[in-house]
């Protein structure tokens, strides 16, 4: 499969899906701790960042802020594709929602509050409906590469 780099068509094709659970940002100065199965890990110079399972975080007693909910956008985007995260961010803040994107090979993830992740699931879906029926990008969506 090849990755989408139209705007037009990621935002169309986005397919959101809302993963099961509750997801948390910890962070450590070395290595996961034994039980802990990052589902993104991020170094930086202050250590590590993970996102994981709250439940694991809860179990490793590893501190915490946010409570996540996690969406991944289903379309296959390509990396050098402009213009998806900041549609998708733009839609979002709208409603008065926070984003973090992280970017995967195949396809981009977002961690949104997790009492408002359904919500956001159906923004998102809102989005995606108005793209299929516009040739035109949706507000604020940027022009396609």
């Amino acid at each position: 499969m090849n990755a989408e780099r139209d705007l037009t068509r990621l935002l169309a094709g986005m397919r959101p899906e809302l993963a099961d659970g509750r997801y948390v940002f910890t962070t450590v100065t070395g290595p996961a701790p034994a039980g802990v199965a990052p589902v993104v890990t991020v170094t930086e110079p202050e250590g590590l960042t993970l996102v994981v399972r709250q439940e694991e975080a809860d179990a490793a007693a590893l501190g915490y802020d946010y409570v996540a909910g996690w969406i991944t956008l289903r379309v296959h985007s390509a990396l050098d594709a402009v213009g998806l995260t900041a549609a998708v961010a733009s839609e979002l803040a709208a409603a008065g929602m926070s984003c973090n994107v992280v970017a995967g090979y195949h396809h981009d993830h977002l961690f949104v509050e997790h009492a408002r992740a359904e919500e956001a699931l159906a923004v998102l879906v809102r989005l995606a409906e108005r793209a299929e029926r516009s040739p035109a990008p949706p507000p604020g969506a940027g022009s396609p590469m």
